[in-house]
Formats: structure tokens, C-alpha cells, sequence
């Protein structure tokens, strides 16, 4: 497996599903659940700081207090984050994201191999699974399940705005 490629090809999915929305587009509710397509980034950009912390603590004894916060009780932690980011406009969440996402490649690039592809490297996540079993179920999975909800959102929106011409042009 490739940790490096699955997180790139994870990366460019969510960049190429929120692009394109306008600000109120982007933070209409509904696209999960009561989440709008900013929720959504912000919710996938509070897990690359978790996997930021993930990665750090692979290799360094340091506090990881967001993958702290993650573990204790995600569904507190998606609610907290989600809101946090609320206000934030979907420009700078984007260049949130992307700074995480930075910071986790680098991590990735000076975690080595061995580490990456060991069993219970990750106790709280099972014995049996190593980091990169991490990195493609619990982010890659998740940012293609979450990059699907969008563009069915999507889809909506051209339905409606295809509906609306046609009213015009009557």
C-alpha cells in the first residue's frame, strides 16, 4: 500500500468536490444530515489534525490533544469542530484543510515505513490493523463517502438551476 498516494488521491477529491460553490451554496444544510457542504470541510479538516497528531505520535513523545479529544468521543469532537469553523469563510477553511494536509505529508514523508505497516501501532484502533489500514478506512474511505453526499448536493443544485432556466425561457 502507498500511504502517500492514498492520501494525495483523498486530498485532490475533496479539493475538486468543494470547489465551485459560492458561500451560500456551500453553507446550505442538508447535505449530511444537517451538515452543509462547509460543515463538511470543516468536519474533514478537524481529522487532518487528528491524523496530524496520529502521525506525531508515532514518532515523538508529545501531547496529542486532538486525537485525544477524537478518541474520547468523536460525536462531541465532530460538534465541536464543526462549530468552531462555522464562521469562518470557505476560502480560509479550504486553506485550513490545506495546511493540515501539509503538515500531514510531511509527517508521512519522516514516519518510517516499518512503523507505518505495524500491527497495533495504533492500540486504541485494534491490534490487528496497522497505519496505513488507518489511513485508507478511517480518512480515505471517509473523504469518499463525505466527497459523494457533495456531489449528489451538487447534482441538486444543477437539477434546480436547470429547472429555473427553463421557467425562464418560457
Amino acid at each position: 500500500m502507498h500511504s502517500l498516494d492514498i492520501l494525495e488521491y483523498g486530498h485532490q477529491m475533496v479539493l475538486n468536490a468543494v470547489s465551485g460553490f459560492t458561500e451560500h451554496q456551500a453553507t446550505k444544510p442538508g447535505v449530511c444530515g444537517e451538515w452543509s457542504v462547509k460543515d463538511i470541510l470543516a468536519h474533514l479538516t478537524s481529522y487532518e489534525a487528528v491524523l496530524v497528531d496520529v502521525l506525531t505520535s508515532l514518532t515523538e513523545k508529545t501531547s496529542t490533544p486532538v486525537m485525544d479529544r477524537w478518541i474520547v468521543d468523536s460525536m462531541t469532537f465532530n460538534d465541536v469542530e464543526v462549530a468552531q469553523r462555522r464562521y469562518i469563510p470557505m476560502e480560509d477553511l479550504i486553506a485550513e484543510y490545506r495546511a493540515y494536509h501539509d503538515v500531514v505529508i510531511d509527517q508521512l514523508l519522516n514516519t518510517p515505513e516499518d512503523k507505518l505497516r505495524e500491527a497495533g501501532a495504533l492500540p486504541w484502533y485494534g491490534a490487528a490493523y496497522d497505519v496505513e489500514d488507518f489511513i485508507v478506512y478511517a480518512f480515505y474511505g471517509h473523504k469518499r463517502e463525505h466527497c459523494a453526499q457533495i456531489e449528489v448536493y451538487r447534482d441538486r443544485i444543477a437539477k434546480i438551476e436547470a429547472m429555473w432556466e427553463a421557467q425562464l425561457d418560457c
